[in-house]
């Protein structure tokens, strides 16, 4: 079976399918779950397969990078405006 689409389809939704996500087990978990949900048909070695290849499509896109950077940024700023 080709999964390509699938996890395409997947990486493209990313941003949505993992807001308020903040590490990347949750990441993981959200992604098993939408497959659960969508893909029920598909089988768990397919699963794995997508979810490590759309986590890998994320981590190249420093997805997480990204994400952890910026609230890390607010909460250093939310510090040092407390410091003042």
């Amino acid at each position: 079976m080709n999964l390509r689409p699938i996890i395409d389809d997947i990486a493209g939704q990313a941003d949505d399918l993992l807001a308020g996500c903040t590490d990347r087990t949750q990441a993981r978990a959200a992604l098993a779950e939408f497959l659960d949900l969508e893909h029920p048909r598909l089988p768990a070695a397919d699963r794995k397969i997508v979810t490590d290849h759309v986590m890998a499509i994320l981590e190249d896109e420093d997805f997480f990078a990204t994400r952890f950077v910026d609230s890390f940024d607010a909460d250093q700023d939310a510090s040092e405006s407390d410091e003042t």
